[in-house]
């Protein structure tokens, strides 16, 4: 595990999320509407969202139909928009309009579970916690670092695995999943972990 460990960290030293982002409310929003999105389509719907609700007071007293025009671009854009306007009212009622910035507060958000939760603390307060995508998950399988079946117990087997620097780890491994170990089609050649995957075999050469 060590090994692994250090070479994500040698190879992805200065890793951060792909979303824009210019403070903890928009990261928050930002992570809320990239579930199952892919981070450059967020990036594409954000501007002009954050233009018409720039701070959690103008997203709170937002039309909700208007925020699923803005994001409807999105995947599951009604779910998301009812999501953010409810967050919205929550963090202006009972947080005084201040983004929380515990696991447990933020998980009390509508549409925020721990992984969101993780993302935000990882991304703005470089906190020692493990956040679990689809990317994440499969090269955590994939190295055999995880075989657990669910993101929550993959995030208990990777935090009790590497311990320390599980922010730096957690953004190495997406951005590592997203363009190197891709799901269909990873690109082997480029792997800087081969001897640890337990895949391998099942993939030609890209």
């Amino acid at each position: 595990m060590d090994t692994i460990k250090s070479r994500f960290l040698e190879h992805y030293p200065h890793a951060k999320t792909e979303l824009i982002y210019r403070n903890i409310y928009e990261l928050l929003v930002c992570v809320m509407l990239s579930a199952q999105c892919t981070d450059k389509r967020v990036n594409i719907v954000t501007p002009a969202l954050f233009a018409r609700y720039p701070d959690i007071k103008s997203l709170a007293n937002a039309n909700l139909d208007d925020i699923k025009e803005l994001i409807k671009s999105v995947s599951f854009f009604n779910n998301k928009a009812r999501h953010l306007l409810t967050m919205a009212q929550q963090v202006l009622a009972d947080f005084g309009g201040e983004v929380p910035t515990t696991q447990e507060a933020l998980k009390s958000l509508a549409g925020v579970g721990q992984k969101t939760a993780n993302v935000v603390l990882i991304e703005f307060f470089n906190a020692n916690v493990m956040a679990v995508d689809t990317h994440v998950f499969r090269v955590s399988h994939r190295l055999g670092v995880s075989r657990a079946k669910s993101a929550i117990d993959t995030e208990a087997d990777l935090t009790k695995a590497f311990k320390t620097q599980l922010f730096a780890l957690h953004q190495a491994f997406v951005l590592f999943g997203r363009y190197v170990c891709k799901a269909l089609r990873p690109e082997c050649a480029q792997c800087f972990v081969q001897e640890f995957c337990t895949t391998r075999s099942n993939f030609k050469p890209a």
